[in-house]
């Protein structure tokens, strides 16, 4: 979808892990931005994007490095603010005619440094308004390099015990430049910087669910014409809000297939198709597949290998289906930018695989169907928003994520239909234990993971031997990062007790707590 209408932020990847963070707190400010690898960003490109404003973000490599990293240098002619960070502000140091110093990381003698830093003001700056009320402020320093020489033009505005340039700005240019990541966190007012600076670029703040769903409706309609769509509906907020608004734009011209993969949580199929049929005035198929996805899952125990599979039967089942409604010319699909981004890296090339995402891409050819993708643009919690705007009920707004490969990434190892029950009990209880708990709506995402192993216990006075399973909760924003939920000791003993009571075929019960990164939120 063309966002051509909306004043538009550009961010150039250079490849930090936490670039989409920075598009967040930008949404969070009604400005609509994109982020492109630097790679990609030409001449061309730039004329034709017409930025606004501009943000280098962080990333791995050295300024110091022949061929790292770098932008166009007309970028520097658009006359828009640009804003450097780390990575970022040693780009435009070294563009400018600054100096870069390489720390030991990169062979060079300078200090690195990493982790909380306290930066402390040697002048006033408009983008800094609203900071330094306590002398200094808290941020978060990642870098091995550092400026040795800043820029003609740019002076000093804080520094900190190990970056003596830790923001620096050519005022009259609009060009501004920090050592550290105001996107994470761990710099509490980081965001009060981005809304500086997207304040000086003139951002009026017009990315609004209610401007998008009138642009999104009015797009459809003009892609899709008078053919018909079919549309890959799980039951998870992301397909359903697909589905609600390309039936808004184009009514019965769509059909909705719902896919039991035989991957689903205990009751789900059933509650699917009574919730779209008495709710909603959709064109709506139940596929029963299970035994096809189950019987090519039989035997496989890689994860990517997993993924692979349900993304291609998934094409083959919609494929089958396309072909018997007249006129089948567009599949609609629940893409997100957080799918976007993680399967294309930095460097506009094929990225280092963290998991696939079977809705992204790699549609062959034979499968004769154009993609309608609505929601590519947004994060997660802009799709519930735009659910909130097309009047879809709360309850089912509010739902976790559930994976497109369903239960298969929740058990590692080889899937058996035993194990596959198993884990349907199990996750039963614990959403019903956390749902009684009052913790639903607090939670981002939970599940249970069967792990694949056995383990000996003792029930009654006999020995067992039967699976363990692992517990995971996380609270996140947007799924780009994610905490452990803090469950109480009472909470996970009494459900741990209620598993192993209830659920035959799990004797053990652990809790994950591990935050992404270093993790992800699924267990494959």
């Amino acid at each position: 979808m063309d966002m051509i209408e909306h004043e538009r932020l550009l961010i150039v990847d250079f490849g930090s892990q936490v670039t989409q963070l920075i598009a967040r707190r930008l949404r969070e400010l009604n400005v609509y931005c994109e982020i492109h690898p630097y790679q990609n960003v030409t001449d061309a490109f730039l004329a034709d994007f017409a930025p606004r404003a501009v943000i280098f973000s962080g990333g791995p490599d050295s300024v110091t490095r022949p061929g790292s990293p770098r932008p166009p240098k007309s970028i520097y002619d658009l006359g828009v603010p640009i804003l450097g960070i780390c990575y970022g502000q040693q780009v435009m140091m070294q563009d400018l005619g600054g100096h870069v110093e390489g720390g030991k990381i990169s062979g060079g003698g300078g200090t690195a440094e990493f982790g909380r830093a306290f930066v402390t003001p040697t002048g006033r700056l408009d983008l800094l308004d609203g900071w330094f009320t306590n002398d200094r402020e808290q941020v978060w320093m990642s870098h091995g390099d550092h400026v040795a020489k800043i820029a003609p033009g740019f002076e000093v505005y804080g520094t900190s015990p190990n970056a003596p340039f830790a923001i620096t700005a050519d005022a009259a240019r609009h060009f501004y430049a920090v050592q550290f990541h105001p996107e994470v966190h761990h710099t509490p007012n980081g965001a009060k910087l981005y809304e500086n600076f997207v304040r000086l670029a003139g951002f009026s703040g017009d990315w609004t669910m209610e401007a998008y769903r009138e642009q999104a409706i009015a797009a459809i309609r003009e892609q899709v014409g008078d053919k018909q769509v079919i549309c890959a509906l799980s039951g998870g907020v992301d397909s359903s809000v697909t589905a609600i608004l390309i039936h808004e734009a184009i009514g019965d011209q769509l059909t909705c297939v719902f896919v039991d993969h035989g991957l689903l949580r205990q009751g789900e199929a059933e509650q699917v198709v009574t919730m779209f049929r008495d709710n909603y005035n959709l064109n709506l198929i139940h596929a029963d597949e299970s035994e096809l996805f189950l019987g090519k899952l039989d035997g496989v125990s890689d994860p990517e290998t997993k993924r692979k599979i349900i993304g291609g039967l998934f094409i083959d089942v919609f494929q089958k289906y396309a072909d018997g409604i007249q006129g089948a010319e567009f599949l609609a699909q629940g893409t997100l930018y957080p799918d976007v981004i993680e399967s294309v890296s930095f460097s506009g090339g094929p990225s280092v695989t963290i998991k696939s995402h079977h809705n992204v891409g790699g549609l062959p050819e034979k499968m004769g169907l154009k993609l309608v993708e609505p929601l590519r643009e947004l994060f997660k919690d802009e799709v519930r928003a735009l659910g909130v705007e097309l009047g879809l009920p709360p309850s089912f707004i509010g739902r976790h994520p559930f994976p497109g490969p369903g239960l298969a990434i929740r058990c590692p190892g080889e899937i058996t239909r035993e194990k596959l029950e198993i884990l349907r009990k199990a996750d039963a209880v614990y959403i019903d234990q956390i749902r009684k708990h009052g913790l639903y709506d607090e939670i981002w995402q939970a599940f249970v993971a069967i792990l694949p192993v056995r383990t000996v216990g003792v029930m009654g006075d006999g020995r067992t031997y039967d699976f363990a399973c692992a517990l995971r909760a996380v609270t996140s924003v947007d799924g780009m990062t994610a905490d452990y939920y803090p469950f109480t000791h009472d909470f996970l003993g009494e459900t741990a007790t209620r598993i192993i009571n209830e659920v035959p075929g799990i004797n053990r019960v652990t809790y994950d707590i591990t935050s992404k990164p270093p993790g992800t939120i699924e267990w494959e």
